[in-house]
C-alpha cells in the first residue's frame, strides 16, 4: 500500500528515524500495521518520536482539530469530513504507539481514546447542526433572542464510562427539549420535531459514513427508548417518562454508565437530574438482585466463548461484566442511601465509593477494581494484535476466582 506512491518511499528514505519506527510499530502490533496500509498518510506521524509517544492533553486536541478546519471551506462538509477522520487517526496512532512502549498506563489510554471520541462528536454535532439551519433555520421556541441548541447528545457504554477501546463502538442517545409542534425560521420551515430527526440522522452520517479517508465510528442506537423501533432523537419528557415507568432493569443497570457528551448545557442539566431521580428510586433489593443476576445469566449464554482451557475476558464468569453488573447492581440498590454512588459513570470509581460507603469491604473493592483493571489491560494488549479476548485461563486464575467469590457473596447469596 505505501509503494503504490513514490511519496511515501522518499519520505522513508529520506528520513531513517521513521523507517525504523514504521518497523518498530508493525512488528509490535498487526493493528498499526493495518492502520498504515489503510491510511499511509499516518506515515508522517512516524517522523518525530517526541510527538507518536506522546498523546496530547484534551486541550491540545481541540487546538490540533481547530487548526486542521481552519483552512476548510465550512460550507464543505465533505472535506470537513475527511478532516474529521484524519484527525482521529492521527492521534489514535499515537494513543496506540504510546500503550505499545508502555509510555502511558491503561487508565490514561482510555482517558485519551475518550476525548478523542468526545472531541470528534462535539465537532460532528457542530457540522451537524449548521447544515441543518442553512436549509431550515432555527427551531423555534416562542422566545425572542433563543440561541440554544436545544439538543445533547448522551455516551452510554464503553465511551460513558470513559472506558473506550481502540475499536469500540460509540453508544448514544439524542434528546431534546423544543416544542416539537413549532417550526423552524428558514423558508424552508420544518416542525422542530422533524429537524431534530433529521439533525440525528446528520450527525449519525457524519460519524458513520466512509469517505476518501475512511470512517470514523461505529454509531450504536439501540439503548434508546424502545430500541431499534423507537424513535431517533427522543423529547427529554418522554425519555423521563419512558425511564421511570416503562424502562427494564438492564435499562437502567446502562444508565449508570450515561453521561452527556455533547449539546445545550440546558439539556445536559435536565438529563443528569432525570438519571439521578431514575436511579435513586426505591427498589425491591432481593427481587433486583434476580433480575440482575438473570440478564446476567442470558447474555452469558447468547455471547460466551467456551473453550476449554480458555477464559473469555468479556463474558466469562469471573470476567468484567460480571464486575459491571456487581457495580450496577450496587448503584440501583443503594443510591437511594448514598447519592455519591451517581456522581461517576465509570466503574473504578463507582468502586471507590461504594467502599466509602462500607457495602463492600475496602480490600474487596480495591481486588475488583485491581481484577477490572487487569482484564481491560489484557483486552487492550489483544485488540492491538487483532485478536479475541480469549486467553489462557491460567494466567488470570486467581482474579478470576476473587471475583466469583464476590460475585457468589453478593448477588447469589440471600441480602438481609
Amino acid at each position: 500500500a505505501i509503494a503504490r506512491r513514490s511519496s511515501y518511499l522518499a519520505l522513508l528514505l529520506e528520513s531513517p528515524m521513521a523507517l525504523s519506527q514504521l518497523i518498530k510499530l508493525c512488528a509490535a502490533s498487526p493493528w498499526i500495521a493495518h492502520q498504515l496500509k489503510q491510511h499511509p498518510l499516518l506515515l508522517d506521524e512516524l517522523l518525530d518520536p517526541r510527538t507518536l509517544y506522546q498523546p496530547p492533553s484534551r486541550e491540545e486536541l481541540e487546538q490540533d482539530l481547530s487548526n486542521r478546519l481552519a483552512h476548510i471551506d465550512a460550507e464543505d462538509l465533505e472535506q470537513q469530513m475527511d478532516v474529521l477522520r484524519h484527525f482521529k487517526q492521527a492521534n489514535v496512532l499515537r494513543v496506540a504507539a504510546a500503550d505499545i512502549s508502555g509510555a502511558v498506563p491503561l487508565m490514561v489510554v482510555s482517558d485519551h481514546l475518550t476525548y478523542i471520541a468526545e472531541i470528534v462528536v462535539n465537532r460532528a454535532m457542530e457540522m451537524a447542526w449548521q447544515h441543518m439551519v442553512e436549509r431550515h433555520g432555527t427551531p423555534g421556541s416562542g422566545k425572542e433572542h433563543d440561541d440554544r441548541q436545544h439538543f445533547a447528545v448522551v455516551a452510554y457504554g464503553k465511551l460513558g464510562g470513559i472506558e473506550l477501546s481502540y475499536s469500540s463502538d460509540l453508544d448514544l442517545v439524542f434528546l431534546y427539549d423544543a416544542d416539537p409542534n413549532k417550526v423552524t425560521s428558514g423558508k424552508k420551515s420544518i416542525a422542530n420535531a422533524v429537524f431534530y430527526a433529521r439533525l440525528g440522522q446528520r450527525l449519525i452520517h457524519i460519524l458513520t459514513a466512509f469517505t476518501p479517508a475512511g470512517n470514523l465510528y461505529e454509531v450504536d442506537m439501540r439503548l434508546r427508548p424502545s430500541g431499534d423501533s423507537g424513535l431517533l432523537v427522543t423529547h427529554i419528557d418522554s425519555f423521563e417518562e419512558y425511564q421511570l415507568n416503562k424502562a427494564w432493569t438492564w435499562e437502567h443497570q446502562a444508565l449508570v454508565r450515561a453521561r452527556p457528551v455533547a449539546g445545550d448545557a440546558q439539556v445536559i442539566v435536565q438529563f443528569d437530574e432525570m438519571r439521578k431521580q431514575v436511579l435513586m428510586q426505591l427498589r425491591d433489593r432481593d427481587r433486583l438482585r434476580k433480575e440482575v443476576v438473570e440478564m446476567r445469566e442470558k447474555m452469558r449464554k447468547e455471547l460466551l466463548r467456551n473453550e476449554k482451557g480458555f477464559f473469555d475476558l468479556k463474558q466469562g464468569e469471573g470476567g468484567i461484566t460480571d464486575i459491571e453488573f456487581m457495580v450496577q447492581y450496587m448503584v440501583l440498590a443503594w443510591s437511594t442511601n448514598y447519592d455519591n454512588l451517581l456522581t461517576y459513570s465509570d466503574n473504578i470509581r463507582i468502586l471507590d465509593a461504594i467502599a466509602e460507603n462500607e457495602l463492600f469491604s475496602a480490600e474487596e473493592c480495591r481486588d475488583l477494581a485491581d481484577s477490572y483493571r487487569a482484564f481491560r489491560s489484557d483486552i487492550h494488549k489483544i485488540a492491538l494484535q487483532e485478536q479475541s479476548a480469549v486467553i489462557d485461563e491460567k494466567t488470570v486464575a486467581k482474579l478470576r476466582a476473587r471475583v466469583r467469590e464476590i460475585w457468589q457473596k453478593y448477588l447469589l447469596n440471600s441480602i438481609n
